[in-house]
């Protein structure tokens, strides 16, 4: 993790970030207590980590969990005024008094089965003047005078003093009153969300082999280009959607790494040519094992994200358990602890599959690791 902290707060994965505002949230709605009860919430972090990504998908989880539509109305704070939050004003019907038209933010759907999460991103970057107006809707859940509705959790971010990007420091009255979390790098983590999300497979297999590149933020360095997890998202896309052939795409995947990483991860990638078949793995028909352990690497990595384009055929899953049966043990131990994290709760189907129970029983120091 990223040791470069602001005190005397709790450093978290974004997905322990997840997990542990869930668990407030879902606790609160399930027992009636009002939502304004609980602290605002405040995540520090340097940018790129993956703060917003958390909060967008805290929502899916209170989604899945609690069984009620989640919105999230997504303010880019260094992009407002004022004006924007505390609404235009304008003369009463008998042109006696001013009155303040409702901003567009506080427009939100007011049912039992909704959840409205409002995230104040970049809320340390934004102008003193708009700060102010933020911080009244972390404290008080208002601006002015429009209210923010019962059914509605009010999260913020932005970056630290200390990652020297635009930032103010906040406040200490103010910052007393919130719930502060710092949000840091871990490569294990990122790599289980990876999975999930469908990140390429030389991506997956580069940072297996190679996790201090998941982050090179160094807030001493003038450079402008520089790996995050958000980065590797982006270079990820890329290889998805354009070409995952370098002579193509080097270019743009080092405007988004740089290029001495983007050379790294093309010389990495050359050892995929070495594979056996994937296609023929899934399909039972590859009894071929390779043995280098950089290969092994990338074998692992090309079956994750084979398997996660197929997740739902659960006769391809099967056929490649029973190769991974051929694997070295601590290669198939991580394939299979891989597959875990295919889709939320993938377990449940892995667990209907006959081979994948009788490995379970074979391989019983993995057991606990689920």
């Amino acid at each position: 993790m990223d040791k470069t902290t602001i005190g005397n707060v709790p450093v978290l994965t974004p997905g322990d970030v997840r997990k542990i505002l869930y668990k407030m949230y879902a606790s609160a709605i399930e027992k009636n207590v009002p939502l304004k009860a609980l602290p605002s919430v405040m995540l520090w972090g340097q940018p790129g980590i993956g703060k917003s990504q958390a909060i967008h998908d805290l929502a899916c989880d209170l989604e899945l969990g609690l069984k009620k539509r989640c919105n999230v109305i997504d303010v880019r704070l260094i992009l407002f005024n004022p004006i924007d939050l505390r609404g235009i004003p304008t003369a009463n019907e008998d042109k006696t008094l001013a009155v303040w038209l409702k901003p567009k933010i506080f427009q939100m759907d007011e049912s039992e089965d909704t959840i409205n999460i409002l995230f104040l991103d970049e809320i340390s970057a934004a102008p003193q003047s708009v700060q102010a107006a933020a911080y009244q809707i972390t404290l008080d859940r208002m601006v002015g005078e429009h209210k923010l509705p019962e059914n509605c959790i009010v999260l913020a971010a932005g970056n630290r003093v200390t990652d020297k990007s635009v930032a103010y420091q906040m406040p200490k009255a103010l910052a007393n009153r919130l719930l502060h979390l710092e949000v840091a790098v871990d490569p294990d983590s990122w790599h289980n969300w990876a999975i999930s999300k469908g990140i390429h497979e030389y991506i997956l297999g580069f940072l297996r082999f190679k996790p201090d590149c998941l982050n090179t933020f160094n807030p001493q360095d003038n450079g402008i280009v520089f790996a995050t997890p958000r980065s590797w998202e982006l270079a990820s896309n890329i290889l998805n959607t354009v070409s995952d052939d370098f002579k193509d795409v080097f270019d743009l995947l080092a405007g988004i790494l740089g290029k001495g990483l983007a050379t790294e991860l093309r010389t990495y990638t050359k050892v995929y040519s070495k594979l056996p078949n994937i296609e023929k793995i899934f399909k039972g028909e590859e009894t071929k094992v390779p043995k280098e352990p950089d290969v092994l690497y990338a074998l692992e990595s090309s079956m994750v994200a084979y398997a996660y384009h197929h997740r739902d055929d659960l006769d391809l899953i099967r056929n490649s358990i029973v190769y991974a049966n051929m694997l070295p043990p601590d290669y198939s131990i991580v394939l299979l602890k891989d597959y875990l994290y295919l889709e939320k709760d993938y377990k449940q189907k892995l667990l209907k599959i006959p081979e994948f129970m009788k490995w379970l029983r074979e391989k019983g120091r993995f057991l606990d690791a689920i």
